[in-house]
């Protein structure tokens, strides 16, 4: 593989907080920042990233200098809508494309370095961590036209378990790192944070 795009996905309308999650604040920056930061430091060729909820405000409190944004008009359908959306901002020379989550800030460059380097030559490729799989995830470029059409929230997880194309596990260590859905997982994130 020669060519990878990140794509972090921050379309989410933060329902259940009340205020958008992207911009929460966490070390010192809002939350989204930490996710974006992370792949355009990752080595991807591109770096796309996918907003929704409360766009005009995350582009104005987010740093998107180094990333391209699409905006999806259609977040309120769920998280596969913004892959769709993004799926045509992707350079075609892309051999795949790592999904990231915008609100899961323990997701550092070395797990990106690991799942990229065993995802080459497989369709796709997730993390297997002590307790279970997670994100990021590789979508080698023959998925996309499935990519293309997920509907709905979980649509990703569908695919993965679909048995339609070979997953691979790379082994992470720890536990799947938290994401922020809620004021609980957002304290919980902070706690975390605190420990020495």
């Amino acid at each position: 593989m020669t060519r990878v795009a990140g794509l972090v996905l921050a379309a989410g309308a933060s329902r259940r907080l009340g205020q958008p999650k992207q911009l929460l604040e966490y070390r010192g920056r809002p939350l989204l920042q930490t996710a974006v930061d992370t792949a355009n430091g990752a080595g991807f060729a591109q770096v796309v990233v996918a907003i929704g909820g409360a766009a005009p405000e995350v582009r104005t409190g987010v740093d998107f200098s180094d990333a391209a944004v699409v905006e999806n008009v259609a977040f309120t359908s769920g998280c596969s809508s913004s892959i769709v959306a993004a799926l045509d901002t992707i350079d075609t020379r892309a051999d795949g494309l790592v999904l990231l989550l915008g609100d899961q800030p323990g997701v550092g460059r070395d797990t990106i370095t690991r799942l990229v380097e065993a995802a080459a030559g497989h369709p796709m490729a997730v993390c297997r961590y002590a307790d279970g799989r997670g994100h990021p995830f590789w979508f080698g470029r023959e998925t996309f036209t499935d990519l293309r059409s997920l509907q709905g929230d979980k649509a990703v997880w569908k695919l993965l378990e679909s048995g339609k194309h070979e997953v691979t596990e790379v082994p992470i260590a720890g536990n799947v790192p938290l994401d922020v859905d809620t004021w609980d997982d957002y304290e919980r994130l902070l706690a975390e944070d605190d420990r020495p």
